[in-house]
């Protein structure tokens, strides 16, 4: 299969064929779909490394609330009565919201993890798939031997059932609710079949003081000490760490997602140390966290939030400029997702995860710098998604996006009133 993007404002002809960028700057070849880009500008694929991406069902329904009161009384129980098809549909409402925006890779922690997966292939973007692991305080209830093997069953069926932009993973939800036995079965059985690892750490200082408090460590030095940490491991908000976490997690190759907006709504209390961490050669890259806690699924909003909040908290305006927060929703995302050679760029070889930017928007004009116009000024400017070659978006169409909307929407309600009505 191949696709011809013809005359992009800053590469000029672009050739894809079977989901590489096979030429840029070509000649104009015949190809099995052609794409007029003129006054359009090509860039990557927005690569999203934190989401649970079914909470799309919970987008405003219990906002502006204490943290543990939002979590206790409202989330917790209202997920109780989810079900496979739930969150399939609530992850189609995802997919069809970040194609929308121009993400074609993302970072998925939830329930029903084969129900996400199903809904990842039929939508056509890559989806690092994890089932939520807890075995504390609220876990699946069967002994560590039967998670286990359900565990492993997931796995065979997410790498056997569904494409290649399927990434099967393991989500181990966080250090307090996940035990230490299940920890280290997870970092090895990862290591064996060279699995990511999606894992919460440090996202509020309660965290942190209960953790010295039960192992005399802090949450990076009490993994580091039980050999959990590697390059394959993507933890999420890492707002409460010292000079000593920020070296380990250097040290062991970690990748860290970076959450500005649900930390913000959320008030953790502290913004993430990136001037440390990119000193330290942290990859850091940005995630939205899921729709209970940011209401949407914007990368590039995301982006331009933690650009200001970063400039704002080191009181330094060049502090993560347009080019380095376009980078970290591109390059350093595909990076901690290993989306082949080249993922996030646009290079000849690389994955053809692609967006066409509208060039004729108020927000995108005058064009004095790309970059900056997409990070601070245009979050809405997307006109074409392309991933592994294929087309999902054309002049802001998606196709089957009515029902998904009106499938989605019957589907909150429904699990609402469930909730309300079996308490």
């Amino acid at each position: 299969m191949s696709l011809l993007l013809r005359a992009t404002e800053n590469y000029g002809n672009v050739y894809i064929e079977d989901g590489t960028i096979a030429e840029i700057g070509c000649a104009a070849y015949d190809a099995d779909t052609v794409i007029d880009a003129k006054r359009k500008a090509l860039v990557p694929g927005f690569v999203n490394t934190h989401t649970h991406a079914a909470m799309t069902l919970f987008r405003g329904y219990a906002d502006d609330l204490p943290l543990q009161t939002w979590l206790a009384d409202w989330i917790w129980p209202a997920e109780a009565k989810l079900t496979g098809e739930d969150v399939c549909w609530g992850t189609k409402l995802a997919c069809l919201e970040m194609i929308k925006t121009g993400t074609t890779a993302f970072n998925d922690m939830y329930w029903h993890a084969s129900e996400s997966a199903k809904a990842v292939d039929e939508m056509g973007i890559r989806g690092v798939i994890s089932n939520v692991f807890i075995d504390i305080d609220g876990g699946s209830g069967g002994s560590e031997e039967e998670t286990q093997r359900e565990t492993k069953r997931l796995i065979t069926k997410l790498t056997k059932d569904y494409s290649d932009r399927v990434m099967p993973a393991l989500g181990p939800h966080a250090i307090y609710t996940v035990s230490e036995e299940s920890l280290l079965w997870i970092a090895e059985f990862a290591r064996e079949e060279d699995l990511l690892v999606h894992i919460h750490v440090s996202e509020t200082e309660q965290e942190v003081k209960d953790c010295i408090e039960k192992t005399g460590m802090r949450p990076v030095e009490y993994l580091d000490r039980i050999g959990f940490l590697g390059p394959n491991v993507v933890s999420a908000h890492c707002v409460w760490l010292d000079d000593n976490e920020i070296s380990l997690l250097a040290k062991h190759n970690v990748n860290v997602s970076y959450n500005p907006t649900s930390n913000m709504k959320l008030a953790v209390g502290e913004n993430v140390r990136y001037p440390a961490l990119r000193a330290a050669g942290v990859n850091v890259s940005i995630g939205t966290d899921g729709c209970a806690s940011n209401n949407n699924l914007n990368m590039l909003e995301s982006a331009k939030f933690a650009s200001l909040s970063q400039k704002a908290a080191t009181n330094q305006p060049t502090m993560m400029p347009a080019r380095d927060a376009l980078s970290m929703v591109t390059k350093h995302g595909a990076q901690a997702l290993r989306i082949g050679e080249g993922g996030g760029e646009i290079t000849e070889g690389a994955p053809a995860d692609l967006l066409l930017i509208d060039l004729q928007l108020p927000g995108m004009t005058p064009l004095h710098n790309l970059d900056s116009n997409l990070i601070y000024a245009s979050s809405n400017c997307v006109d074409t998604t392309i991933c592994d070659g294929v087309v999902l978006m054309e002049g802001g169409a998606v196709g089957g996006e009515e029902e998904i909307l009106m499938k989605a929407s019957e589907t909150a309600f429904d699990l609402v009133n469930r909730r309300q009505r079996d308490g």
